[in-house]
Protein backbone atom coordinates (compact mmCIF):
# COMPACT_ATOMS: atom_id res chain seq x y z
CA UNK A 1 0.00 0.00 0.00
CA UNK A 2 1.54 3.45 -0.85
CA UNK A 3 2.01 5.87 1.79
CA UNK A 4 0.29 9.53 0.62
CA UNK A 5 3.42 12.31 1.27
CA UNK A 6 1.70 15.67 1.57
CA UNK A 7 3.61 18.85 0.52
CA UNK A 8 4.28 21.15 3.86
CA UNK A 9 2.09 23.96 4.00
CA UNK A 10 3.09 27.20 5.68
CA UNK A 11 1.04 28.46 8.42
CA UNK A 12 -1.08 31.46 7.49
CA UNK A 13 0.23 35.39 8.79
CA UNK A 14 -2.88 36.42 10.91
CA UNK A 15 -5.52 37.14 9.34
CA UNK A 16 -9.74 37.30 10.14
CA UNK A 17 -13.28 36.97 8.51
CA UNK A 18 -12.60 32.97 8.07
CA UNK A 19 -15.97 32.11 9.21
CA UNK A 20 -18.24 29.32 7.90
CA UNK A 21 -21.33 28.02 8.14
CA UNK A 22 -21.84 24.06 9.00
CA UNK A 23 -24.84 22.28 8.34
CA UNK A 24 -25.23 19.01 9.81
CA UNK A 25 -28.08 16.75 7.43
CA UNK A 26 -29.72 13.79 8.42
CA UNK A 27 -27.02 12.60 10.70
CA UNK A 28 -27.04 9.72 12.24
CA UNK A 29 -24.50 7.95 15.05
CA UNK A 30 -23.87 4.43 16.67
CA UNK A 31 -21.46 2.42 19.03
CA UNK A 32 -21.61 -0.89 17.65
CA UNK A 33 -25.08 -1.71 17.71
CA UNK A 34 -26.41 1.00 20.06
CA UNK A 35 -27.53 3.75 18.33
CA UNK A 36 -27.32 6.68 19.80
CA UNK A 37 -28.51 9.62 17.44
CA UNK A 38 -31.06 10.18 15.04
CA UNK A 39 -31.42 11.70 12.21
CA UNK A 40 -30.12 15.15 13.09
CA UNK A 41 -30.10 18.33 10.54
CA UNK A 42 -29.30 21.29 12.02
CA UNK A 43 -27.86 24.66 10.06
CA UNK A 44 -25.10 26.08 12.30
CA UNK A 45 -24.50 29.96 10.75
CA UNK A 46 -21.95 31.48 10.28
CA UNK A 47 -20.61 34.34 12.67
CA UNK A 48 -22.81 33.18 15.42
CA UNK A 49 -23.02 31.08 18.51
CA UNK A 50 -25.11 27.85 18.11
CA UNK A 51 -25.72 26.68 21.76
CA UNK A 52 -26.94 22.33 21.98
CA UNK A 53 -28.73 22.44 25.54
CA UNK A 54 -30.60 19.22 26.42
CA UNK A 55 -29.95 16.78 29.46
CA UNK A 56 -27.12 13.96 29.64
CA UNK A 57 -27.02 11.66 27.79
CA UNK A 58 -29.48 12.74 24.46
CA UNK A 59 -25.86 12.91 21.87
CA UNK A 60 -24.69 16.32 22.44
CA UNK A 61 -21.34 15.39 22.50
CA UNK A 62 -21.44 12.46 19.97
CA UNK A 63 -22.70 15.51 17.81
CA UNK A 64 -20.20 18.06 18.51
CA UNK A 65 -17.36 15.16 17.50
CA UNK A 66 -18.93 14.19 14.69
CA UNK A 67 -18.80 17.69 13.19
CA UNK A 68 -14.84 17.13 13.10
CA UNK A 69 -14.56 14.07 12.75
CA UNK A 70 -13.62 12.43 16.16
CA UNK A 71 -16.32 10.05 16.40
CA UNK A 72 -14.75 7.85 13.59
CA UNK A 73 -11.56 7.95 15.76
CA UNK A 74 -13.66 5.24 18.61
CA UNK A 75 -13.82 1.73 17.64
CA UNK A 76 -16.50 0.23 16.70
CA UNK A 77 -18.59 4.18 15.64
CA UNK A 78 -20.13 4.78 12.91
CA UNK A 79 -22.47 7.36 11.63
CA UNK A 80 -24.63 8.14 8.70
CA UNK A 81 -25.74 11.46 6.67
CA UNK A 82 -23.65 14.65 5.58
CA UNK A 83 -21.70 17.31 6.94
CA UNK A 84 -20.83 20.28 5.41
CA UNK A 85 -18.77 23.16 5.78
CA UNK A 86 -19.72 25.71 3.49
CA UNK A 87 -21.58 23.56 1.26
CA UNK A 88 -18.84 20.63 1.20
CA UNK A 89 -19.13 17.40 2.73
CA UNK A 90 -16.57 16.79 5.06
CA UNK A 91 -16.72 13.26 4.97
CA UNK A 92 -16.61 13.09 1.18
CA UNK A 93 -14.12 10.67 -0.25
CA UNK A 94 -11.63 13.17 -1.19
CA UNK A 95 -11.85 15.11 2.09
CA UNK A 96 -9.10 14.71 4.32
CA UNK A 97 -9.52 14.67 8.32
CA UNK A 98 -6.49 16.55 9.17
CA UNK A 99 -7.66 19.09 6.90
CA UNK A 100 -10.57 19.23 8.36
CA UNK A 101 -9.45 19.36 11.78
CA UNK A 102 -8.06 22.33 10.82
CA UNK A 103 -10.65 24.20 9.57
CA UNK A 104 -13.08 22.43 12.13
CA UNK A 105 -11.31 23.46 15.84
CA UNK A 106 -12.43 21.69 19.45
CA UNK A 107 -12.02 23.01 22.79
CA UNK A 108 -12.71 20.42 25.21
CA UNK A 109 -14.01 20.26 28.83
CA UNK A 110 -11.55 19.93 31.21
CA UNK A 111 -8.39 21.78 29.45
CA UNK A 112 -5.53 19.85 27.86
CA UNK A 113 -2.64 21.85 27.40
CA UNK A 114 1.31 20.42 27.21
CA UNK A 115 1.73 20.79 30.98
CA UNK A 116 5.84 20.71 30.16
CA UNK A 117 5.47 22.62 27.05
CA UNK A 118 5.73 26.72 27.32
CA UNK A 119 2.93 28.49 26.72
CA UNK A 120 4.29 30.20 23.57
CA UNK A 121 4.68 26.53 22.44
CA UNK A 122 1.46 25.53 23.47
CA UNK A 123 0.14 27.98 21.36
CA UNK A 124 1.99 26.91 18.81
CA UNK A 125 1.30 23.41 18.72
CA UNK A 126 -1.54 22.35 16.75
CA UNK A 127 0.35 24.51 13.92
CA UNK A 128 3.18 22.33 14.48
CA UNK A 129 1.56 19.30 14.65
CA UNK A 130 -0.15 19.24 11.67
CA UNK A 131 2.99 19.55 9.77
CA UNK A 132 2.82 23.49 8.76
CA UNK A 133 5.99 25.54 8.64
CA UNK A 134 5.18 28.00 11.04
CA UNK A 135 5.70 31.60 9.70
CA UNK A 136 5.84 34.54 12.36
CA UNK A 137 5.62 32.65 15.34
CA UNK A 138 5.82 35.48 17.88
CA UNK A 139 2.98 37.31 16.25
CA UNK A 140 0.58 34.65 15.88
CA UNK A 141 1.22 33.84 19.17
CA UNK A 142 0.51 37.80 20.45
CA UNK A 143 -2.43 37.59 18.14
CA UNK A 144 -3.65 34.30 19.26
CA UNK A 145 -3.33 34.94 22.61
CA UNK A 146 -4.90 38.24 22.51
CA UNK A 147 -7.80 36.91 20.77
CA UNK A 148 -8.20 34.34 23.61
CA UNK A 149 -8.31 37.03 26.32
CA UNK A 150 -4.96 35.66 27.88
CA UNK A 151 -2.15 37.80 26.24
CA UNK A 152 -1.99 40.55 29.27
CA UNK A 153 -2.06 38.09 32.22
CA UNK A 154 1.14 35.99 30.01
CA UNK A 155 2.96 38.37 27.59
CA UNK A 156 6.22 38.63 30.15
CA UNK A 157 6.13 34.82 30.72
CA UNK A 158 5.74 33.32 27.83
CA UNK A 159 8.56 30.39 28.32
CA UNK A 160 6.82 29.25 31.16
CA UNK A 161 4.87 25.95 31.21
CA UNK A 162 1.44 25.63 29.96
CA UNK A 163 0.80 23.83 33.11
CA UNK A 164 1.79 26.70 35.45
CA UNK A 165 -1.30 28.47 34.62
CA UNK A 166 -4.61 28.61 36.09
CA UNK A 167 -7.43 26.00 35.10
CA UNK A 168 -9.09 28.90 33.99
CA UNK A 169 -6.01 30.08 31.80
CA UNK A 170 -5.22 26.56 30.71
CA UNK A 171 -9.35 26.62 28.88
CA UNK A 172 -8.15 30.14 27.17
CA UNK A 173 -4.62 29.06 26.43
CA UNK A 174 -6.39 25.67 24.40
CA UNK A 175 -8.84 28.27 22.93
CA UNK A 176 -5.48 30.10 21.85
CA UNK A 177 -3.94 27.07 20.32
CA UNK A 178 -7.16 26.42 18.27
CA UNK A 179 -7.35 30.20 17.33
CA UNK A 180 -3.85 29.86 15.81
CA UNK A 181 -4.74 27.22 12.91
CA UNK A 182 -6.94 29.63 12.08
CA UNK A 183 -10.08 27.49 12.00
CA UNK A 184 -13.28 28.65 10.07
CA UNK A 185 -15.89 26.57 13.03
CA UNK A 186 -14.86 26.39 16.60
CA UNK A 187 -16.36 23.48 18.15
CA UNK A 188 -16.50 24.00 22.50
CA UNK A 189 -18.10 20.80 24.26
CA UNK A 190 -18.68 22.40 28.01
CA UNK A 191 -15.72 24.27 27.89
CA UNK A 192 -16.82 26.29 31.46
CA UNK A 193 -17.98 23.26 33.58
CA UNK A 194 -14.86 23.09 35.75
CA UNK A 195 -14.27 26.58 35.94
CA UNK A 196 -15.45 29.84 38.86
CA UNK A 197 -17.69 32.04 37.82
CA UNK A 198 -14.55 34.66 37.00
CA UNK A 199 -13.04 32.31 34.29
CA UNK A 200 -16.53 31.76 33.04
CA UNK A 201 -17.29 35.20 32.46
CA UNK A 202 -13.45 35.67 30.95
CA UNK A 203 -14.30 32.23 28.55
CA UNK A 204 -17.85 34.06 27.68
CA UNK A 205 -15.90 37.09 26.84
CA UNK A 206 -13.72 35.47 24.41
CA UNK A 207 -16.65 33.90 22.52
CA UNK A 208 -18.30 37.29 21.93
CA UNK A 209 -14.65 38.95 20.87
CA UNK A 210 -13.87 35.89 18.39
CA UNK A 211 -17.54 34.95 17.11
CA UNK A 212 -17.14 37.98 14.01
CA UNK A 213 -14.79 35.75 12.80
CA UNK A 214 -14.93 32.30 14.05
CA UNK A 215 -18.41 30.33 13.62
CA UNK A 216 -18.80 28.72 17.61
CA UNK A 217 -20.52 25.45 18.23
CA UNK A 218 -20.78 25.20 21.91
CA UNK A 219 -22.18 22.45 24.49
CA UNK A 220 -23.54 23.54 28.14
CA UNK A 221 -25.95 22.48 30.39
CA UNK A 222 -25.66 26.36 31.89
CA UNK A 223 -29.14 27.58 30.85
CA UNK A 224 -27.96 31.39 31.66
CA UNK A 225 -24.73 30.75 29.73
CA UNK A 226 -26.61 29.55 26.76
CA UNK A 227 -29.02 32.88 27.16
CA UNK A 228 -25.99 35.25 27.57
CA UNK A 229 -23.78 33.88 24.40
CA UNK A 230 -25.81 32.47 22.02
CA UNK A 231 -27.48 33.57 19.01
CA UNK A 232 -29.84 30.03 18.26
CA UNK A 233 -30.41 27.08 20.26
CA UNK A 234 -30.67 23.80 19.54
CA UNK A 235 -32.45 21.33 22.50
CA UNK A 236 -31.96 17.43 22.09
CA UNK A 237 -33.76 15.31 24.08
CA UNK A 238 -33.83 10.99 24.29
CA UNK A 239 -36.92 8.96 25.21
CA UNK A 240 -35.63 5.91 27.22
CA UNK A 241 -34.44 3.02 24.96
CA UNK A 242 -34.67 5.50 21.89
CA UNK A 243 -31.56 7.61 20.33
CA UNK A 244 -31.03 11.00 20.88
CA UNK A 245 -32.34 13.68 18.99
CA UNK A 246 -33.14 17.52 18.08
CA UNK A 247 -36.87 18.35 19.91
CA UNK A 248 -36.85 21.81 18.90
CA UNK A 249 -34.25 25.00 17.17
CA UNK A 250 -34.91 28.54 17.15
CA UNK A 251 -33.55 31.53 17.92
CA UNK A 252 -32.49 31.86 21.93
CA UNK A 253 -34.79 34.17 22.89
CA UNK A 254 -37.68 32.36 21.31
CA UNK A 255 -36.13 28.81 22.35
CA UNK A 256 -36.13 30.52 26.12
CA UNK A 257 -39.17 32.48 26.34
CA UNK A 258 -41.71 30.67 23.82
CA UNK A 259 -40.31 27.67 22.91
CA UNK A 260 -42.69 25.55 20.49
CA UNK A 261 -42.63 21.84 22.63
CA UNK A 262 -43.49 21.33 25.80
CA UNK A 263 -40.41 19.37 26.71
CA UNK A 264 -38.54 22.49 25.50
CA UNK A 265 -40.48 24.79 28.01
CA UNK A 266 -39.32 21.70 30.95
CA UNK A 267 -36.03 21.80 30.10
CA UNK A 268 -35.19 25.19 30.08
CA UNK A 269 -36.97 25.92 32.86
CA UNK A 270 -35.62 23.52 35.42
CA UNK A 271 -38.22 21.04 35.36
CA UNK A 272 -36.41 17.72 34.14
CA UNK A 273 -32.94 17.43 33.26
Amino acid sequence: MSTVVEPQQVAPAPTRGTAAAVEAIGVSAWFGENKVLADVTLEMRAREVTALIGPSGCGKSTFIRILNRMHELVPGAALAGEVRLDGVDIYGTDQLPIHTRRQIGMVFQKPNPFPAMSISDNVLAGLRLSGMHVREPRRIVEESLTRAGLWKEVRNRLGAPGGSLSGGQQQRLCIARSLAVRPKVLLMDEPCSALDPTSTRRIEDTIREIVDDVTIVIVTHNMQQAQRISNRCAFFNVDEGKPGGIVEIGPTERIFHDPSDPRTADYVHGRFG
